[in-house]
């Protein structure tokens, strides 16, 4: 192996340019030649292609989203994008890539490892969406996103006595919603793997009231319900008024925390060991303390665990 490849695909998540920072200073100590490709899966069928040096990745494992940046690309989802993709791999002699990206990102892995191209993933996602690993690079930094912006609306709805829905990212996965929620003492959570009910939520707030409680911070994932006509119902049922606050791009970017730095060197300086290793067509993960490998078709058809307990723990403390 003489030349390694690194790309970034999809929405982007702090701790991305960490990933970088690994994967080339781990490879160029290998004496491998790394090749940066710009804007993901259309960089890479476009040939946007150019060589990375040590000084390439200075002072970046601070920054939030990824210095290669990052697009999404249907075309790369066609045969002809594909075919389009090995012609330039062959082209620029690449031996490897490393793929930093969520769900669709690996399933462009996987079909250019399905075509012999050694490729390893690393999970890059605020979601937290993937099940075969307990953590993504950019979730713990959105979440502290979440839980700094919960801090300020708690201020302004206790003294203006209000509730405050918060949207926060997460379609189909409500781990942002859950972990903010809990980290900053929301009295309820909204998320898409449980069904909402909205008389439950306002049970609470006036039970609140009664006791001398004023105020009311509701987390809502944004695949979960609209958050607007929640406020609606609330205030329609004479529970207290509420005003909605969309979080929304601001949990992409930032200072990545340090959890996510320490998370994303571990992952490129593995990553490429497993290339030089022989490895590929894998995954990397964190799974109970420990970085994991699991095979890409693995880790896309492991279903998202939610844990109802951590849930119920929101509902008794914030009684």
């Amino acid at each position: 192996m003489k030349t390694i490849a690194i790309l970034t695909s999809g929405g982007d998540a702090p701790g991305m340019n960490a990933v970088i920072r690994s994967v080339v200073r781990t490879a160029i100590y290998n004496d491998l030649k790394v090749l940066a490709i710009k804007e993901g899966y259309n960089g890479l069928i476009k040939g946007d292609i150019e060589t990375m040096t040590l000084s390439s990745v200075a002072d970046i494992i601070h920054r939030g989203g990824t210095i290669l940046r990052t697009a999404r690309s249907d075309e790369f989802m066609t045969e002809e994008g594909i075919n389009q993709a090995l012609e330039v791999i062959k082209k620029f002699k690449i031996d490897a890539i490393v793929v930093l990206g969520g769900d669709g990102t690996l399933r462009g892995a996987r079909e250019l490892a399905r075509r012999g191209v050694k490729v390893i993933g690393v999970p890059c996602t605020i979601d937290n969406d993937l099940g075969y690993t307990d953590y993504t690079i950019g979730f713990l930094t959105a979440v502290e996103t979440a839980v700094s912006a919960i801090s300020k609306l708690r201020d302004t709805s206790e003294s203006h006595g209000r509730a405050i829905v918060l949207q926060v990212m997460g379609r189909n996965c409500g781990d942002i919603a859950l972990y903010s929620g809990i980290a900053g003492g929301a009295e309820s959570i909204v998320i898409p793997e449980v069904e909402l009910n909205t008389d439950a939520i306002i049970k609470k707030i006036k039970n609140g009231r009664k006791r001398g409680k004023k105020h009311h911070i509701i987390v809502a994932a944004e695949g979960a319900l609209d958050a607007y006509e929640l406020a609606r119902i609330i205030e329609e049922k004479g529970a207290i008024e509420t005003r909605v606050t969309v979080l929304g791009y601001v949990q992409r970017g930032g200072v990545p925390t340090v959890q996510d730095r320490i998370l994303a060197s571990d992952f490129g300086y593995e990553a490429v060991n497993l290339l030089l290793s022989g490895k590929s067509g894998l995954a990397l993960g964190y799974r109970s303390g420990k970085i994991i490998e699991v095979d890409i078709d693995e880790a896309l058809e492991t279903k998202k665990a939610f844990d109802k307990d951590q849930l119920k723990m929101v509902d008794i403390l914030s009684i």
